[in-house]
C-alpha cells in the first residue's frame, strides 16, 4: 500500500516499503486500549479500583487519544510520509515503556497524600500519574488520521479507505483489550504489560527508520529483560513475604515485626484476611462475623456461607471453634483462595472451596445454610447486586429456620448512609435487622426471622475461651438504624454513595 505525494511534493521512496500501514494501525489500536487497562492496574495498588479512578484512567485516555487524532491529522498534511508517523510510534512505544518506571516515585508521593486525606494532594498526584500515560496514548492517536493521509490517494475512495483502517484499528484494539485483561497482566503483571505493547510498537516502527532512531528500540528490550521487583514497598516495619497480580486484583501478604501476617488487596487501605502470631481470635471485626450468629441463634451452627472469603479468616476461626460445621468459602479470585492456603492456615474439617461469584453461587445451589456470611468487597465498594432486596431475598431462601445472614459494611467513620441504605433494603425480607458497630469503620448487619436484641443468653455450647468475646459483642447489639431507601437491582447507587461519602471525608481533612 502506497503513499500519497503532498501538495508540491514527491512521494518519497520509503512510503511504498515495510511496515504496512494496516500493521501500523492494528498495533496503535492494540497499544492504546492495552494501555488503558494497564494503567487501571497500575494505579489499583495505590488508589484501588474504585469508579472514580476508572472514570478519571478512561477520561484520560479519550482526551488523549482526541488531542492526538487533532495532532495527527495536522502533522499528516506537512509530512504525508510513513517515516514521519513511524517516528511519532516509536517515540510513543518508548514513553510506554517509561510510564511504569517514572511513575514510581510519584505513586509513592500520592499514596502518603492519600493516607492524610489531604484532597488536594491527592487529586494533583492523581492527575500527575494520570498525564504520563496520556503523552504517549496521545502519540498513539496520531497515528489513525496520519495513516489516512498516507493510504489516500484518490479522494473518491476516501470512505472505503478511512473504513478499513478504523476497522482495523478497532480489531487492534480488542486485541489489546483481551490481551492484556486476560492474558498479560494476570500472567506476566502490570509493568511487563506496558513495556510488551512498548515494545511491539517500537518492532513495527523500526523498520522505517534510520539507524540512528533504531537505537531506541534499545529501551523497551532492556525495560522487558529486568526484574520487576516489588511493587510497592511495605511500611511500617511490615515485611512483603508474598505479592502476585490475580486476573482481578493486586494482592499481597505482609507480615509485621509481631508476627501478625494480613493479606493487602489494591491500594491496601484495607486488610481483607488476618493471621494472628497466636491463637484464633484477630480483635478484628471477624471475631464478631463468628460470634454474632451464634447470639442471635443461641446454639452452634451447622453449616455456613462465608460469601467473599478472601484468605479464609472466618474459616479458619470457624473450623477451630465448631469443628463439626460445614462450611462452604465462595471466593470469585481463585488466586485468594490459594493465598489463604499457603499463608493463613485456611483449613477445617468440613471445607468446601468454591471459586465463584456470590450471587450466582446462591442462585445456582441448592444447599441451605445457618449462617451466611457476606465480606464481599473490591475495596471500597460492595458490590451492588449484593445489596438490592432482590439478592436478599435469594439469601432468604437459602438460610434454614432461624438462619441468619450477616454483612460487613465498611464506611468512614462519620458516613453511616450505606448502613441506613442496606438495613432498609433487609428489612424488606427479614423480620428483624440488628446492627454490630463492632469498629469504627466496620458495622455488621444483621437480619433473621427473630428477634435478636435485648442482649440474648449466650449458647450453652459456646467454647470457653469465646465466652468473653461474646460478652463484648452482645453488649455492642443493638437495632440497626431506619431512615434509609430500599435498594433494588434496577437502582442501587452504592458507588455514588461510598464516592461521595470518601470525597466529603477527605476534603474535611480528618
Amino acid at each position: 500500500m502506497g503513499g500519497v505525494s503532498a501538495p508540491g511534493r514527491a512521494a518519497t521512496a520509503e512510503d511504498g516499503r515495510w511496515p504496512p500501514l494496516e500493521l501500523i494501525v492494528v498495533v496503535v489500536g492494540a497499544a492504546s486500549l492495552g494501555a488503558e487497562i494497564a494503567a487501571a492496574r497500575l494505579l489499583a495498588p495505590w488508589f484501588g479500583a474504585s469508579t472514580i479512578v476508572w472514570a478519571n484512567t478512561i477520561g484520560t485516555v479519550l482526551v488523549a487519544l482526541s488531542l492526538g487524532y487533532w495532532l495527527g491529522g495536522r502533522a499528516a498534511d506537512r509530512r504525508p510520509d510513513r517515516r514521519s508517523l513511524c517516528a511519532v510510534v516509536l517515540a510513543a512505544g518508548v514513553l510506554l515503556a517509561l510510564v511504569p518506571v517514572v511513575s514510581q516515585p510519584l505513586l509513592s508521593v500520592s499514596v502518603k497524600a492519600f493516607s492524610s486525606l489531604s484532597a488536594g494532594a491527592f487529586l494533583g498526584s492523581l492527575a500527575g500519574v494520570l498525564v504520563l500515560v496520556a503523552v504517549p496514548v496521545a502519540l498513539l492517536g496520531c497515528a489513525a488520521p496520519w495513516a489516512l493521509r498516507i493510504a489516500l490517494r484518490d479522494p473518491r475512495e476516501s470512505g472505503r479507505v478511512a473504513g478499513r483502517l478504523y476497522a482495523l484499528s478497532t480489531a487492534g484494539s480488542l486485541v489489546g483489550v483481551f490481551a492484556a485483561a486476560l492474558g498479560l497482566v494476570p500472567f506476566v503483571g502490570t509493568r511487563r504489560t506496558f513495556e510488551l505493547f512498548a515494545l511491539c510498537l517500537a518492532l513495527v516502527a523500526a523498520p522505517a527508520l534510520r539507524w540512528r532512531w533504531r537505537a531506541l528500540l534499545a529501551v523497551p528490550v532492556v525495560l522487558v529483560a529486568l526484574p520487576t521487583g516489588t511493587i510497592k514497598a511495605s511500611a511500617n516495619g511490615a515485611r512483603v513475604i508474598y505479592e502476585t497480580e490475580t486476573p482481578y486484583q493486586y494482592a499481597r501478604v505482609l507480615q509485621a515485626p509481631d508476627g501478625v501476617r494480613t493479606l493487602e488487596l489494591d491500594e491496601g487501605l484495607a486488610v481483607h484476611s488476618e493471621l494472628p502470631a497466636q491463637g484464633w481470635l484477630t480483635g478484628n471485626y471477624w471475631d464478631g462475623m463468628m460470634l454474632d450468629p451464634l447470639l442471635l441463634r443461641g446454639r452452634a451452627p451447622m453449616a455456613v456461607a462465608v460469601l467473599g472469603n478472601a484468605g479464609g479468616t472466618s474459616v479458619r476461626q470457624l473450623g477451630h471453634f465448631f469443628p463439626r460445621t460445614r462450611i462452604d468459602a465462595v471466593e470469585l479470585d481463585g488466586r485468594l483462595s490459594d493465598i489463604g492456603r499457603r499463608y493463613f492456615d485456611m483449613v477445617a474439617p468440613h471445607l468446601r472451596v468454591i471459586t465463584a461469584d456470590a450471587r450466582p453461587y446462591l442462585r445456582s445451589t441448592s444447599r441451605r445454610y445457618d449462617a451466611i456470611l457476606i465480606d464481599a468487597y473490591r475495596q471500597p465498594y460492595i458490590p451492588f447486586y449484593l445489596t438490592t432486596r432482590e439478592f436478599f431475598a435469594l439469601v432468604a431462601r437459602r438460610l434454614t429456620p432461624g438462619g441468619v445472614v450477616v454483612v460487613n459494611v465498611g464506611h468512614p467513620s462519620t458516613s453511616h448512609a450505606l448502613e441506613r441504605a442496606l438495613a432498609a433494603t433487609m428489612r424488606a425480607d427479614f423480620a428483624v435487622v440488628t446492627s454490630d458497630p463492632v469498629e469504627p469503620e466496620n458495622t455488621l448487619l444483621l437480619a433473621g426471622d427473630r428477634a435478636s436484641a435485648g442482649h440474648p443468653a449466650l449458647p450453652t455450647d459456646l467454647p470457653p475461651e469465646l465466652t468473653g468475646p461474646a460478652q463484648t459483642a452482645r453488649a455492642r447489639l443493638r437495632p440497626a438504624p431506619r431512615g434509609g431507601p430500599v435498594w433494588t437491582d434496577d437502582r442501587a447507587p452504592v458507588e455514588w454513595l461510598i464516592d461521595r461519602s470518601i470525597v466529603n471525608y477527605a476534603a474535611r481533612g480528618q
